[in-house]
């Protein structure tokens, strides 16, 4: 089987759905009667072709990349537009059974035009589903009949959670959705078996720096455990447009020896800066399935979150869902943890155990189950 891949984001460059991407692919190196290629962007003008694998090739669309985890609205149509001849390309010159898109826009734009050619996949991530996030909330209204298109003529549409499935259907509810979930490395992420016996908590939130993730909140947060007496600090981990903004928020609430804000790091580096911590904080307001938050448990960390999609899946007993998005609340959930114990060493256990549930061969598996559905025939 030969499967073209489209996605406007692939490390380095991206966030959580290129990592997902990226994992898939790995997985799918195993896989010698599956032949892959990849349409994809670089940070830097020209057009690049980079072997991953024997049977897995990424094409490169070089843009005008200011920063590689945020995608200004001018770099989205740079890279559709220089795209589209090279995506043409490659179906004339190649046989493809299928294409396969992470988001439905702009990835999925790419493919809609050539319905006639070969049919289509969707991966729907999250933010090419119309929903809460602040910064797109002209385009939702502007794409949403191009959007409905999209997903109406893809032989099949696959969400990343049952959260995202519930609002993709809330804008089109006579979809048929699957959910694919993401998965975790638990090898690579793991319990730190010594951490440190002092009496700092330690709270690490993981996520692009954008008013949908609300990390003034957390801020505030850190500042009512603190008035309370305990002693917590908070790194706030990934880049955006609004990390100068927290770094001065920070400044401005006296709270510079309390949280960190460290900005994107490499990817090695994760699975250590979660093992430092203690538990997982987010004040999102919106998720696909969240990666971070994956990996934060299968560290062993509890999840301390506010209510949002994308959370049917992750957090049970491992973790609080605060109902109420506000800095009090998450305080008094924080609180509540670090006081009992007991409790947070059970939820510890059950987060490991849960994400251990999540593996990146089950992801690649039932899409591999999705192809062969769509195509009626076995790899």
């Amino acid at each position: 089987m030969n499967v073209l891949m489209l996605n406007y984001e692939f490390p380095p460059i991206g966030g959580g759905a290129a990592n997902a991407h990226l994992r898939i692919v790995k997985e799918y190196a195993e896989v010698p009667d599956l032949k892959i290629d990849i349409l994809t962007s670089a940070a830097k003008p020209g057009f690049f072709t980079e072997q991953l694998a024997d049977n897995v090739t990424v094409y490169k669309v070089g843009l005008h990349k200011k920063i590689l985890h945020f995608w200004r609205k001018i770099e989205v149509i740079e890279w559709l537009l220089k795209s589209k001849k090279h995506y043409r390309k490659l179906l004339r010159e190649k046989s493809y059974d299928l294409v396969h898109a992470f988001f439905g826009f702009p990835s999925g734009y790419l493919c809609y035009k050539t319905t006639d050619k070969v049919p289509y996949i969707i991966s729907l991530r999250g933010s090419d589903v119309p929903g809460e996030n602040v910064r797109l909330q002209r385009e939702y209204k502007l794409l949403a009949p191009l959007f409905k298109s999209i997903w109406k003529n893809a032989a099949a549409l696959a969400a990343c959670s049952e959260g995202l499935r519930k609002r993709a259907l809330n804008f089109l509810p006579s979809a048929d959705i699957s959910v694919i979930c993401n998965g975790v490395d638990a090898e690579k992420f793991k319990p730190n078996q010594a951490k440190s016996k002092d009496d700092t908590f330690r709270l690490i939130t993981v996520g692009r720096l954008s008013p949908t993730k609300r990390v003034d909140m957390l801020i505030d947060t850190v500042g009512i455990l603190k008035a309370g007496g305990i002693n917590v600090k908070l790194k706030v981990i990934g880049g955006g447009a609004l990390k100068n903004q927290l770094k001065q928020t920070v400044l401005d609430k006296c709270l510079g020896d309390c949280v960190e804000i460290i900005g994107r790091v490499e990817t090695q580096q994760m699975p250590q800066l979660y093992r430092q911590a203690d538990i997982y904080v987010s004040a999102t307001m919106q998720e696909g399935m969240s990666n971070a938050m994956l990996e934060a448990m299968a560290c062993g960390l509890p999840i301390v979150t506010t209510k949002c999609e994308g959370l049917a899946e992750l957090v049970a007993d491992n973790g609080t869902i605060v109902n109420m998005a506000s800095a009090e609340a998450i305080a008094e959930a924080v609180k509540k943890l670090l006081d009992d114990k007991s409790m947070y060493i059970s939820m510890s256990q059950s987060a490991r155990h849960r994400a251990e549930q999540f593996t990146w061969k089950k992801v690649a598996d039932s899409y591999l189950r999705l192809y062969e559905k769509v195509l009626g025939r076995k790899i």
